[in-house]
Protein backbone atom coordinates (compact mmCIF):
# COMPACT_ATOMS: atom_id res chain seq x y z
CA UNK A 1 0.00 0.00 0.00
CA UNK A 2 1.21 3.47 -0.88
CA UNK A 3 2.14 5.91 1.92
CA UNK A 4 0.18 9.16 1.81
CA UNK A 5 0.97 12.49 3.47
CA UNK A 6 -2.50 12.65 5.06
CA UNK A 7 -4.31 10.20 7.30
CA UNK A 8 -7.88 9.71 8.45
CA UNK A 9 -8.63 12.21 11.23
CA UNK A 10 -6.11 14.84 10.04
CA UNK A 11 -7.13 18.46 9.61
CA UNK A 12 -6.27 19.59 6.08
CA UNK A 13 -6.50 22.71 3.93
CA UNK A 14 -7.52 22.68 0.26
CA UNK A 15 -4.84 24.46 -1.79
CA UNK A 16 -6.48 24.34 -5.24
CA UNK A 17 -9.77 23.70 -6.97
CA UNK A 18 -13.32 24.96 -6.38
CA UNK A 19 -13.03 24.55 -2.60
CA UNK A 20 -9.68 26.40 -2.36
CA UNK A 21 -8.99 27.81 1.11
CA UNK A 22 -11.45 25.58 2.98
CA UNK A 23 -10.31 23.40 5.86
CA UNK A 24 -11.80 20.21 7.21
CA UNK A 25 -11.27 16.81 8.76
CA UNK A 26 -10.32 13.81 6.59
CA UNK A 27 -13.25 11.38 6.85
CA UNK A 28 -12.09 8.70 4.42
CA UNK A 29 -9.05 7.86 2.29
CA UNK A 30 -9.11 6.09 -1.07
CA UNK A 31 -5.42 5.16 -1.63
CA UNK A 32 -6.10 3.30 -4.88
CA UNK A 33 -7.31 6.54 -6.50
CA UNK A 34 -5.13 8.97 -4.46
CA UNK A 35 -8.26 10.66 -3.14
CA UNK A 36 -9.68 11.71 0.22
CA UNK A 37 -13.14 12.69 1.45
CA UNK A 38 -12.92 15.87 3.54
CA UNK A 39 -15.69 17.17 5.81
CA UNK A 40 -17.46 20.22 4.30
CA UNK A 41 -15.30 20.27 1.15
CA UNK A 42 -16.41 19.53 -2.44
CA UNK A 43 -20.08 19.20 -1.42
CA UNK A 44 -22.30 17.81 -4.18
CA UNK A 45 -26.07 17.34 -4.44
CA UNK A 46 -27.20 13.79 -5.09
CA UNK A 47 -30.72 12.83 -6.18
CA UNK A 48 -31.87 9.86 -4.11
CA UNK A 49 -34.53 7.58 -5.56
CA UNK A 50 -37.32 6.50 -3.16
CA UNK A 51 -36.81 3.01 -1.74
CA UNK A 52 -38.05 0.83 1.11
CA UNK A 53 -35.47 2.25 3.51
CA UNK A 54 -35.94 5.84 2.27
CA UNK A 55 -39.58 6.18 1.09
CA UNK A 56 -39.32 9.97 0.63
CA UNK A 57 -36.27 10.06 -1.64
CA UNK A 58 -35.23 13.64 -2.44
CA UNK A 59 -32.01 15.60 -2.78
CA UNK A 60 -29.11 14.80 -0.46
CA UNK A 61 -25.90 16.82 0.01
CA UNK A 62 -22.71 14.75 0.39
CA UNK A 63 -18.97 15.30 0.22
CA UNK A 64 -17.21 14.02 -2.88
CA UNK A 65 -13.58 12.87 -2.93
CA UNK A 66 -10.75 15.35 -3.54
CA UNK A 67 -7.34 14.46 -4.99
CA UNK A 68 -4.74 14.39 -2.21
CA UNK A 69 -2.36 16.59 -4.21
CA UNK A 70 -4.86 19.40 -3.59
CA UNK A 71 -4.65 18.91 0.20
CA UNK A 72 -2.10 20.23 2.67
CA UNK A 73 -1.84 19.11 6.29
CA UNK A 74 -2.48 21.71 9.00
CA UNK A 75 0.26 21.68 11.64
CA UNK A 76 -1.43 21.15 15.05
CA UNK A 77 1.23 23.27 16.79
CA UNK A 78 0.97 26.42 14.63
CA UNK A 79 -2.39 26.00 12.89
CA UNK A 80 -0.84 26.73 9.48
CA UNK A 81 -0.53 24.50 6.42
CA UNK A 82 2.74 22.59 6.14
CA UNK A 83 4.46 20.00 4.03
CA UNK A 84 5.27 16.73 5.74
CA UNK A 85 8.29 14.46 5.83
CA UNK A 86 9.16 11.18 7.53
CA UNK A 87 12.02 10.49 9.91
CA UNK A 88 12.96 7.76 12.36
CA UNK A 89 12.26 8.39 16.04
CA UNK A 90 14.20 7.00 19.04
CA UNK A 91 12.49 3.60 18.81
CA UNK A 92 13.26 3.17 15.10
CA UNK A 93 9.70 3.90 13.97
CA UNK A 94 8.92 6.22 11.05
CA UNK A 95 7.09 9.36 12.21
CA UNK A 96 5.58 12.21 10.21
CA UNK A 97 7.02 15.63 10.92
CA UNK A 98 6.25 19.20 9.90
CA UNK A 99 8.78 20.61 7.43
CA UNK A 100 7.94 24.13 8.65
CA UNK A 101 8.60 23.62 12.36
CA UNK A 102 10.45 20.27 12.42
CA UNK A 103 8.11 18.92 15.11
CA UNK A 104 6.71 15.38 14.99
CA UNK A 105 3.00 15.19 14.15
CA UNK A 106 1.14 12.77 16.41
CA UNK A 107 -1.18 10.41 14.55
CA UNK A 108 -4.81 10.69 15.51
Amino acid sequence: MKKLHVKKGDTVKVISGNSKGKTGLVLELIPAKNRAVVEGVNVITKHVKPSATNPEGGIKKTEAAVHISNLMLIDPATGKATRTGRKLDDKGKLQRYSKKTGEIINNG
